[in-house]
C-alpha cells in the first residue's frame, strides 16, 4: 500500500472508541490529546475527535441491500477479513449487514460486512480472495 489515507471524524466518547478500535478491531493507538485519538486503521490513519458523528441514512443501493451512507470502508485479503469477522462476532458486535458474499462468481466477487462503531459511525469491510478483484469490471 503505497499511500495510506487519513480520515478524521467524530465519536461521542473517546474511551468507548479506544475500546472498540483498539480492543475489538485490534488497531494500534497513536498520538492523542484529551479531545482526539489517532489509530493505525489497518495501515491507514484515522483521527477520532470528540463530537457529534455525521448523520447517515440507508440510501446506498448495492445489490439487494440499502447501505448506510456515508460510510468508512476497508478492503482486506479474505483471510484477514475472516479473522476480523471472527473478532467482531466474538465481541457480539451488532451487524448492519451480516458477513456474506456479494457478486458471487462475477468479476469483483467480495465478502462484505457492515457494522457501526459505538458512536454509530458505519463501517464496511470487504474481503477479496484475489486483491486484483478490487477494481475488476
Amino acid at each position: 500500500m503505497p499511500h495510506p489515507f487519513h480520515l478524521a471524524y467524530h465519536v461521542r466518547d473517546l474511551d468507548q472508541a479506544r475500546a472498540f478500535y483498539g480492543g475489538t478491531l485490534g488497531c494500534a493507538e497513536g498520538r492523542s490529546t484529551e479531545t482526539w485519538v489517532d489509530f493505525d486503521f489497518f495501515g491507514h490513519q484515522i483521527s477520532l475527535h470528540r463530537g457529534e458523528p455525521f448523520a447517515t441514512a440507508d440510501t446506498g443501493k448495492v445489490g439487494d441491500h440499502m447501505v448506510p451512507m456515508p460510510h468508512l470502508g476497508l478492503v482486506l485479503p479474505l483471510a484477514d477479513w475472516k479473522t476480523l469477522r471472527d473478532r467482531l462476532e466474538a465481541a457480539n458486535t451488532p451487524w448492519v449487514i451480516p458477513p456474506q458474499v456479494r457478486f458471487e462468481g462475477q468479476p469483483g466477487e467480495q465478502w462484505t460486512m457492515f457494522f457501526r462503531d459505538p458512536s454509530g459511525n458505519p463501517i464496511e469491510v470487504k474481503g477479496y480472495a484475489e486483491m486484483s478483484g478490487v477494481f475488476a469490471a
